[in-house]
């Protein structure tokens, strides 16, 4: 049963690799891209991780988004 239980992406574990990406960049990779960084590595599409990511994941990557807009506005 616990293989089974392995297999299944869920979305603490999605989260759980998410923050992994980011926290070992050492700033260089904001959650928008670790999520990307984390469906290349796991073979999942983009476009149907919205399941997988947690409130408070979400969160930060509107926080990450809302920097980038703010970011380019400057330029």
């Amino acid at each position: 049963m616990k293989e089974l239980k392995d297999k299944f992406m869920t979305q603490a574990k999605f989260s759980a690799a998410v923050e992994e990406v980011v926290k070992n960049s050492d700033g260089l990779v904001n959650y928008i891209d670790a999520v990307i960084v984390v469906c290349d590595d796991l073979d999942i599409e983009v476009e149907t991780v919205n399941k997988l990511i947690s409130k408070p994941l979400k969160d930060k990557i509107k926080f990450n988004a809302q920097q980038l807009n703010l970011s380019l506005i400057h330029i």
